[in-house]
């Protein structure tokens, strides 16, 4: 793992070289946030198969980013017949079955700040090529992901990116403050009341969860304030007014899923950030604990 520390706080990235047991064809390897931890409450993101130290590739845990290589019902985004590419991931092929394979990982240069890691890669494949520059900021308690893609092709480059951030739950549920104006359809998992959005029934296990969408105001960034079981809060804030927006959770995590749609003209540069607010440690309890175990009277 490649690490970033201060006083308040140790975030933990997986490291695209020598970390390739936790990677797959889903999340982007430079700048991969595995996990953060608290001093005093220890680690404050979930995954959806949390507390497992190893879990499947596409599953993952922490704070992942991803573009989409095919919108979620299959539609081809960066393929030419059965060759491919993830950016930041690497030249895919696929199978005859419809099983994707990684066929060459993109390489990173990793440099180091004193609070800050940048990761950088290029890539020409499948007819597509572009730049792709993330990097991670460490201050006292604010996490800052930025992400600059340029297209260095000769047509048009179509994609979708998204975040899926994994919170904790706090005592099984998840509370979260949505931006004003923020709207929700009737749905089986979740409830909006204005701008407080909760969880209609606890979840039993791995596969028992639910995923829906929220519409959210059309202009201007969004911020997102969630309950931790250890913390007194995280606020989650984009630099951008997504396109859409999935929430799901199962019975360990919760994620609110920002996304773009993006087309990037030749030689076109497309930047934008994420921002992690760390509340103060409130009580010592684990994710796990306050997942699994509601709160004693």
């Amino acid at each position: 793992m490649l690490q970033l520390a201060n006083a308040e706080l140790r975030v933990d990235f997986v490291d695209p070289e020598n970390d390739r047991r936790l990677l797959g064809t889903r999340y982007c390897t430079g700048g991969y946030i595995w996990q953060v931890t608290d001093p005093e409450a220890g680690p404050l993101l979930t995954g959806p198969q949390w507390p497992n130290p190893t879990p499947s590739p596409f599953d993952g845990q922490g704070l992942p980013e991803s573009f989409r290589h095919r919108t979620r019902d299959g539609r081809p985004l960066t393929w030419h017949g059965p060759h491919g590419v993830s950016l930041g991931i690497g030249e895919l092929t696929s199978e005859p079955n419809g099983e994707v394979t990684l066929v060459r990982p993109c390489e990173w240069l990793v440099s180091r700040a004193e609070d800050r890691l940048t990761f950088e890669t290029r890539q020409s494949v499948a007819g597509f090529a572009y730049a792709l520059v993330r990097s991670v900021t460490l201050s006292n308690r604010i996490l800052m992901s930025q992400t600059r893609l340029t297209n260095e092709g000769d047509a048009p480059l179509l994609l979708e990116w998204f975040a899926h951030p994994f919170f904790a739950l706090t005592n099984g549920f998840p509370t979260a403050e949505v931006p004003t104006g923020t709207a929700m359809r009737e749905n089986s998992g979740f409830s909006l009341a204005g701008t407080s959005l909760t969880q209609k029934r606890r979840f039993e296990h791995h596969n028992d969860g639910h995923m829906d969408f929220l519409q959210l105001p059309p202009s201007g960034g969004s911020t997102f304030r969630l309950s931790h079981p250890a913390l007194t809060g995280i606020r989650f804030s984009t630099s951008f007014a997504p396109s859409e927006c999935v929430i799901w959770g199962n019975d360990v995590t919760f994620s609110i899923e920002p996304y773009q749609t993006l087309v990037l003209q030749p030689d076109e540069t497309r930047d934008w950030t994420l921002r992690y607010d760390f509340g103060k440690s409130s009580r010592i309890v684990s994710p796990t604990e306050s997942a699994r175990t509601p709160e004693r009277e």
